[in-house]
Order: structure tokens, then sequence, then C-alpha cells
């Protein structure tokens, strides 16, 4: 398991975080879910990567793996009023990671980040560490300073 931009921006940090290796499965319906699910975690605290642009411009939504984005909530969250899931292409060269694999910590473009408000009440969360197969747990707290994020409703 290498290290990841993510995490080695973490370490440089000082963000406490912990990995959670699993077999990743291409094929998977909904790589979040089946994460939780290799792992044993609470998929409500397992967090999907989503790049969404809101009014043209790129922005992350982190949601529990279950849950379904809100575009009308996407877009109030970041101040538009339209938003529009990001072409996987696009989403893949703007963060320099492969789809399954997104993460927000060490994206090649920082863009803004909304954070699900229902886990951040959590201990633990856990989100992509920038490689399939390979998730990261940290405090929300801390995911939430060190992303500059915002703690809001997205989900329907």
């Amino acid at each position: 398991m290498a290290a990841t931009r993510g995490t080695q921006a973490l370490t440089k940090a000082g963000i406490a975080f912990t990995l959670h290796p699993y077999a990743y499965d291409p094929g998977a319906e909904k790589i979040g879910l089946q994460a939780s699910q290799a792992l044993g975690l609470d998929p409500d605290l397992t967090l999907k990567s989503l790049m969404v642009e809101v009014e043209g411009k790129p922005c992350f939504c982190l949601i529990p793996a279950g849950a379904s984005l809100s575009m009308k909530r996407v877009a109030q969250a970041f101040g538009g009023k339209a938003a529009a899931m990001m072409l996987p292409a696009k989403a893949e060269k703007l963060t320099g990671y492969h789809v399954g694999g997104i993460s927000p910590f060490g994206s090649m473009k920082r863009c803004p980040v909304a954070l699900e408000e229902a886990p951040c009440r959590a201990e633990k969360i856990w989100i992509n560490a920038g490689q399939r197969g390979l998730l990261l747990g940290i405090a929300p707290g801390d995911a939430l300073h060190f992303l500059g994020a915002k703690a809001v409703l997205l989900s329907s």
C-alpha cells in the first residue's frame, strides 16, 4: 500500500488518521457501500467523494455511501442556483485520482468541499485516501478543518 498525495498532505499537516485497505471490486455498482461492507464499517459514516459543478465551478461533496445527492441542496451549499454531477474524466483530471479512488485530500486542484452534516457528529468517519481499495479514518473536525469544508445537508 503506497502513500497517496492525500495521506502525505495529512501527515505533513500533523493530522491523525488511520488507513484501512480493502479488496476493491471494480464491478461494484456502489463502491462506497462495497468498501463499508468489506471493512465492516457503518455505511452512514463511510463517505463517498463526489465531484460536482455548481455554476460551472468544481466542488467536492462528501456524503454517506448509501445516500443520494440533492442537487438543489448542493447548489445552495455552494451559493449557486444549479448543480450537476461532474463527468468522470473531468473529475479524474482535476483531482489526479481515478474514479473509485477520488479523495478530497491531496487533490491536484483545490476545490470547495461540503460534508454531509450528520456524520460530523461521529467520533470518526471514513473517506477515500486517494487510491482504489484504501480508506482513511479521520475525526470529522480534523477533516473539516484541513479541507476548509462546511458541514451541511446535501443528501435527499
